[in-house]
Order: C-alpha cells, then sequence, then structure tokens
C-alpha cells in the first residue's frame, strides 16, 4: 500500500470510529510514528472492545482469539487487542492520550503504554523463537526508553500481574542489557 494510500485508509478509518463512537486505542508501529521518526509499519494496531467488532462491518475480520484480532479494512491490515485482556484494557483507559493525525486527534498510546505493550509482548516472541520481531520491540523499547527516560520499576510492576515471575525476571534482564547500550551509546557517541 503507497503511502498516501496508507494515510487516506487510516484517515477515514478513524473518521468511522469516530462517528460511530467507539471507543479505541492507537497502539503499534503507527502509535509509535508519533515518538520515534523513521518507524515502519504497514498495519494499524488498535486497542478495541470485542463489541465494537461488531458495529464495524467494513473491518473483514480474518482471525480472532481471546485476546486478539486480525482483519482488514479495505487493503488495510488492521490488528486489535482486545479489551478482554486486562492489561490491553488498562493500556486503553489510563495510558493513552490524544494525538493530532490527519487533521483529528485520536487517542493513541502514550510512551508508557507502548512499553507495557511492547515488553508484555517480548517473552511470548522470544518462545515462539520469533527472532525479527524480538528485534523489532527491542528496538522500539529502546528508542523510547532513550527518548523520554521514562520509570521502568512501575512498568514492571504492574506487568508483574500479568507474566509469570520467570518472564518478568527475563524482562528486568533484557531492560538492564538495554539500558546499557544506552548509556554506552551516550557515552561514546554522544560525549
Amino acid at each position: 500500500m503507497a503511502a498516501d494510500s496508507l494515510l487516506q485508509t487510516v484517515a477515514h478509518l478513524f473518521d468511522l470510529l469516530r462517528e460511530r463512537q467507539i471507543e479505541y486505542a492507537l497502539v503499534g508501529g503507527v502509535a509509535m510514528l508519533q515518538f520515534v521518526e523513521g518507524r515502519n509499519t504497514e498495519d494499524v494496531d488498535l486497542i478495541m472492545a470485542v463489541s465494537s467488532l461488531r458495529a464495524l462491518p467494513e473491518i473483514q475480520i480474518e482471525s480472532q482469539d481471546k485476546d486478539f484480532a486480525r482483519g482488514k479494512f479495505d487493503a488495510l491490515q488492521i490488528d486489535i487487542l482486545l479489551t478482554s485482556n486486562p492489561l490491553f484494557e488498562r493500556v486503553g483507559q489510563q495510558h493513552t492520550a490524544p494525538q493530532p493525525f490527519a487533521e483529528q486527534e485520536i487517542p493513541c498510546a502514550t510512551v508508557e503504554g507502548l512499553l507495557l505493550l511492547k515488553l508484555y509482548a517480548l517473552p511470548s516472541l522470544y518462545r515462539q523463537g520469533n527472532f525479527s520481531r524480538v528485534g523489532i520491540y527491542e528496538s522500539d523499547i529502546a528508542a523510547l526508553i532513550h527518548d523520554y527516560r521514562p520509570v521502568l520499576d512501575p512498568l514492571l510492576e504492574i506487568l508483574a500481574h500479568h507474566l509469570s515471575t520467570s518472564d518478568i525476571d527475563s524482562l528486568r534482564e533484557i531492560v538492564a542489557e538495554i539500558e546499557q547500550r544506552i548509556e554506552r551509546f551516550d557515552k561514546n557517541f554522544r560525549g
């Protein structure tokens, strides 16, 4: 999908969500573009309730499980994080803020919300052996930590209610490694 066509389709989707008064939050790659330059994406990720999907027959659902749905809106791929997952609901309710997009304001995940979602996904991506996606997620996490310097311990405490102890321990190691890389970068290249 060409960049102009992508933006028009996304803007049309947001218009439709607003017209139907559907609660949602933008997350994923398009949300990352609000905070980090140069992030590429070809889909839109939203947090939304299952009931909202019924109000959007324009989205052709291709697959759905307890926590996720995937569909198409015209040629646009949409990944939906369902609010039946308590963490997704929390991010949608507590970790969003209005952001300008295509001449309107849309609810978009905050830096903390994006970090919660990306950190939450990492253990599963590691277990799946999905090295490419692990690299993308860790890069996103590193960029957000570097540029915004969020306090991470409260986020890991939130995640402790949604992940196993071993997953949280692994995340603490990953975050420590990312912070060490950032420290090396700042020391050696920004000195």
